[in-house]
């Protein structure tokens, strides 16, 4: 597998693993998962095998929005 995934909003979609997810956005796996459940973090995509990876883009995509997020204050 080449972590490539299909066509995504006009561009290349990447999938990437937990692991890479955690090393960019700087959280736990359990805090990830937390997110995830409150529906404040993207969802993964099953691919096969009882694995899940995320699409790339709307990691990037939750990473931008945290600056603003963090200017709001808690909700």
């Amino acid at each position: 597998m080449n972590g490539q995934g299909g066509e995504h909003a006009g561009a290349k979609a990447r999938l990437i693993r937990l692991r890479e997810v955690r090393t960019r956005v700087g959280l736990g796996a359990s805090t990830v998962y937390r997110y995830l459940a409150a529906g404040k973090f993207p969802r993964p995509v099953d691919i096969g095998g009882g694995r899940v990876a995320w699409l790339e883009s709307e990691v990037e995509a939750w990473i931008a929005s945290r600056p603003e997020a963090a200017r709001r204050g808690p909700q």
